[in-house]
């Protein structure tokens, strides 16, 4: 090991040849940052079942995952569209079957950290190649973080999201996809025995992105129940406190409180919602909060623990 002397020994000669600025030198003392994983919560309603009442990986027509393995920690909502069930289908099943596919390649490692797209179109594939189809439509929005990158790498189909708090400020956000007011981008299977114009969007379409995170940054990544219902200022307000804090109690206290206040809201007749918002700017006359299933995935992001895959 390079004694402090002779490293800087090394320095001044790099100086006198005049090419400091190309020689580039680490300190001996220089260490390998961590890797950084989530620390994740979830909660959620329906709006068409009790508040408590909910099965595993769904909320109402919502579904999500949350995983990971050797390189990464990985999370995931879907948004079912309600209007198959005026033709005798389950919304809930198209989304909590692309979300379950999802898992399970994440889970077995058959993906790649740095295209969540990727995952998505590959459990959509699947989906297609059955021999009975999952009928239906959903949103869908993916987060990897790749633990040695330290970096974030999103893909988001839809009026589904996610945005990264660091310091009190929203630091990234994702993009909203529509085709027009309320008709979000989406993955669709129909049935082939209806005649019907549906909105089918190939999962290439979906907006990617990737965002260096530190020790200290809070993710949220919610269906649009939680981002028609609540501001960004409301969403900073409920996370910046998780900055100082990393455990998981508290996470899935934040993710309880996020989804129930943007339960109550919703049900608020006299709550100008920022749904309501965006309809009276295209001329539509709207005010309250909007009844919609919600889920909220609160990810604190964290230097790498004890606990590993």
């Amino acid at each position: 090991m390079q004694s402090v002397a002779q490293y800087g020994r090394i320095v001044a000669r790099a100086i006198a040849a005049g090419i400091h600025n190309e020689f580039q030198l680490k300190s001996p003392y220089d260490k390998p940052k961590e890797p950084l994983h989530f620390v994740s919560g979830v909660s959620g309603f329906s709006k068409s079942l009790s508040k408590s009442n909910h099965t595993k990986w769904t909320f109402g027509d919502d579904a999500y995952f949350i995983s990971r393995n050797k390189v990464a920690d990985v999370i995931g909502v879907a948004d079912g569209v309600g209007g198959w069930r005026s033709y005798g289908i389950d919304p809930s099943t198209f989304p909590r079957t692309l979300m379950l596919a999802c898992e399970r390649m994440v889970r077995d490692g058959h993906f790649v950290p740095q295209s969540p797209a990727n995952i998505i179109a590959a459990g959509y594939s699947e989906m297609l190649e059955q021999k009975v189809p999952t009928l239906g439509s959903s949103t869908a929005c993916v987060v990897s973080l790749h633990r040695e990158e330290r970096t974030i790498y999103s893909a988001n189909l839809g009026d589904s999201g996610f945005l990264v708090v660091r310091d009190g400020e929203i630091v990234h956000r994702s993009t909203e996809q529509q085709h027009y007011f309320n008709a979000p981008y989406q993955l669709t299977v129909p049935p082939p025995s209806i005649d019907t114009q549906w909105l089918s969007d190939s999962p290439d379409m979906a907006e990617s992105s990737s965002f260096k995170v530190q020790d200290g940054d809070v993710l949220m990544l919610a269906t649009d129940g939680l981002f028609d219902n609540l501001s960004e200022d409301m969403i900073v307000r409920s996370l910046v406190a998780l900055h100082d804090h990393k455990d998981e109690e508290r996470v899935q206290h934040a993710a309880r409180n996020m989804a129930d206040y943007a339960y109550q809201l919703s049900l608020d007749p006299d709550y100008m919602s920022p749904f309501a918002l965006s309809a009276c700017d295209i001329g539509i006359n709207l005010s309250g909060g909007k009844p919609d299933d919600i889920t909220c995935i609160v990810a604190r992001v964290t230097h790498q623990s004890d606990i590993f895959v």
